[in-house]
C-alpha cells in the first residue's frame, strides 16, 4: 500500500523563469520523461509552485511504497540540487536550491494525494 507524503522546496529564481520548470525536473528524476501515461513509476506526484519576488516555494505531494521513500527523496533532492533542467523545447530553465525537506499534508492535499495513489 503507498504512502502518502510531502516535500517542501525553496528556490531563488530569476523573475521570467518558468516556475513549473523544477517540477519538471522531478518529473523527469522520478518517472524518466516529462510525459508519460498514468501511473507514475515510482511515486505518483503533484508539485505546485508559488512566485513571491524572486523566490518560489515548491510543494511536491507524491505517493509510494513505503520501502521507496528516501528512493523517492533521493531523486527529488538530487533533481532540485541539479539547479536547472532542459525543457522538451530545449530551453534551460535554472535556479539556486535554497532548501528542501519533508513536509506535513493539509487535509485537501491528503486527499489529493490519495487520489494520487489510486492512479
Amino acid at each position: 500500500m503507498r504512502g502518502l507524503y510531502a516535500q517542501n522546496a525553496t528556490l531563488l529564481m530569476d523573475a521570467g523563469a518558468d516556475v513549473r520548470a523544477p517540477g519538471a525536473a522531478i518529473t523527469l528524476a522520478l518517472c524518466g520523461s516529462f510525459e508519460h501515461p498514468p501511473p507514475c513509476p515510482l511515486a505518483a506526484h503533484h508539485t505546485s509552485a508559488e512566485r513571491t519576488g524572486g523566490t518560489v516555494r515548491l510543494k511536491i505531494i507524491f505517493a509510494t511504497e513505503p520501502e521507496r521513500l528516501a528512493k523517492v527523496r533521493r531523486r527529488m533532492q538530487e533533481a532540485l540540487s541539479a539547479g536547472s533542467v532542459a525543457g522538451p523545447g530545449g530551453a534551460v530553465t535554472a535556479w539556486v536550491l535554497q532548501a528542501s525537506g519533508a513536509g506535513e499534508l493539509t487535509a485537501a492535499e491528503r486527499e489529493h494525494a490519495r487520489r494520487l495513489a489510486d492512479g
